[in-house]
């Protein structure tokens, strides 16, 4: 999944880059409010942490805009200021969650599994396709009640391609999704994480749950 982070603060926002990709997020950054607005509305994010004392445009300002813009993305703002009228303003603004700083950064991570969960209709951690499943927040993974082993941009990729069962997605969908905008890469390392996956989702199973279709891209499907 991509996060767009809008902090100025450069090391609380590489902080949060760094261990948000070590979970499997794809990030991007945004120093001020007018970059972080024109990052919102030209690319598609599933979540964005918003600070709310930003430069150019302040986060409250921020928020609205993106709302008016129509944009639905999911916004946790992110604030030093504490009291019940701080808190309510953000969300007032549009806000889905409010974190007042300094927070640990496993809450950050607790909250932003929750406003995915809520943005996908989850009710617990975990997807499921066919008799494969994902657990959102160990990471465990399993077909037909066996446990595979992932590795970090793997878990990110499958991830990807369960939250969005039955549906195409193009080779540039995934590289948007799940490497960030500064990735530099070629479409062939997209078919290698595909293999990699293949080899062990389906290699062992006569059903396969992850199909190519040529000249689209791919798609991860269970049986009817």
């Amino acid at each position: 999944m991509r996060i767009l982070i809008i902090e100025d603060e450069e090391k609380i926002s590489e902080f949060l880059q760094e261990g948000l990709r070590e979970e499997g997020f794809a990030v991007d950054l945004a120093p001020d409010g007018e970059e972080g607005h024109f990052m919102a509305t030209t690319s598609d994010y599933d979540l964005i942490v918003l600070d709310l004392m930003i430069p150019k445009i302040d986060g409250l300002t921020l928020c609205r805009k993106l709302r008016s813009d129509k944009i639905t993305t999911p916004i946790i703002m992110l604030t030093a200021k504490t009291g019940v009228k701080n808190k309510v303003s953000g969300l007032d603004a549009g806000a889905d969650d409010y974190l007042t700083k300094p927070f640990a950064f496993e809450e950050l991570l607790a909250r932003i599994r929750a406003q995915l969960r809520k943005k996908d209709g989850l009710t617990d951690n975990k997807l499921v396709v066919d008799d494969l499943s994902l657990d959102l927040q160990t990471h465990e993974i399993k077909r037909a009640g066996k446990t595979l082993v992932f590795t970090t941009r793997e878990i990110a990729l499958l991830e990807y391609l369960m939250r969005n069962a039955g549906r195409v997605l193009s080779r540039s969908m995934i590289i948007e999704h799940v490497w960030d905008i500064n990735y530099k890469t070629d479409t062939n390392v997209i078919d290698v994480f595909i293999n990699h996956l293949r080899k062990k989702i389906d290699q062992d199973h006569p059903r396969k749950l992850i199909h190519t279709l040529h000249g689209r891209g791919y798609m991860l499907k269970g049986s009817p």
